[in-house]
């Protein structure tokens, strides 16, 4: 069977694409393309669109790899003796995936990177909106909107305070896989000591070490401006992706290329997160921040701090 031996599992706008790209050169290592391709969500069943509602949703589930044979195919040029793995950011988040990762594959090792939730619950809402997806230009609003989202069936992406609780998160993985199987690093590791970090994870996959030191550079949207006619350009890629759900992904992502590069002009720079706007996140954390801290042994109380550390563009890492 071509199954993987390591998987990355979260969590998502934590790095989990520059760690994967970083990985992919070790000549010992083999990373599925797709990167994502969220097998184990599926439970070998095509997505269900019950599910699925939210703005670009359905045209996304088309690319998921929910068939096993498809799935294993994916491992299928991988050299002999060469570790395989794949990067599906949400594993982290969906307990059941957990369960069905250990019915199939239990001797897994597994990566999650984890950073302030509140820094992450931006950079989604940011990509989502850049993306021309979200349809609320307030992040605070679209915040408190996840509880009717969620029961309207939109995909897990958008749960944006949902996905930064890691440490239920990890609680509940920890009760069915040994803990020396996860590998915990922070999104702030990454990026300040990353030839470091890169050691000690391709130390804890087995393979030689020194090999790979460094990540590509921020995957970082330009930011879109709330236009009269930025909005126009939303609702058209808002009804492309609604068609999307009809065409071959293939086709939608020509299209989405072309709607995107209109959208995204300007090369405008984010605004930041204020203070005001983390304040009101803050608690919705607090409890479990507290839980992952007692789980990893590692303090994360500084991501209670009024100021976060923003995006990986607005950092200056070290040498």
């Amino acid at each position: 069977m071509a199954l993987p031996d390591f998987l990355i599992i979260g969590s998502p706008k934590c790095g989990s694409t520059a760690l994967h790209d970083a990985l992919v050169p070790h000549p010992e290592l083999f990373l599925s393309t797709p990167k994502e391709p969220k097998f184990f969500m599926c439970d070998e069943r095509r997505p269900d669109p019950v599910h699925q509602r939210g703005p670009g949703d359905a045209h996304s589930a088309r690319e998921w790899v929910w068939d096993r044979a498809a799935y294993e195919k994916l491992f299928d040029p991988a050299p002999t003796g060469t570790l395989r793995g794949e990067s599906t950011p949400f594993y982290l988040w969906d307990t059941a995936a957990h369960r069905r990762i250990h019915a199939l594959i239990p001797e897994v090792k597994m990566i999650a990177v984890v950073r302030d939730p509140v820094d992450r619950a931006y950079s989604n809402w940011v990509h989502l909106w850049c993306d021309g997806l979200e349809p609320e230009a307030d992040f605070l609003t679209a915040c408190r909107k996840e509880p009717q989202r969620i029961a309207a069936g939109y995909a897990p992406f958008w749960r944006y305070l949902e996905t930064g609780l890691y440490g239920r998160q990890l609680e509940h993985l920890y009760g069915i896989f040994p803990r020396e199987q996860v590998f915990v690093l922070r999104y702030r590791q990454l990026i300040d000591d990353t030839a470091a970090v890169l050691d000690r994870i391709t130390d804890f996959l087995g393979v030689p070490t020194g090999v790979v030191r460094t990540i590509p550079g921020a995957n970082v949207k330009d930011w879109v401006p709330d236009t009269p006619v930025n909005r126009l350009l939303r609702y058209g890629v808002q009804a492309g992706a609604a068609a999307g759900a009809f065409l071959p992904p293939q086709v939608w992502r020509q299209g989405e290329r072309v709607a995107l590069s209109v959208l995204q002009h300007g090369h405008h720079r984010r605004p930041s997160l204020s203070v005001e706007q983390r304040a009101e996140l803050l608690p919705y954390f607090e409890d479990d921040n507290t839980l992952l801290t007692d789980l990893t042994g590692v303090d994360h109380s500084d991501w209670q701090n009024p100021k976060g550390r923003g995006a990986f563009i607005d950092r200056t890492p070290r040498p």
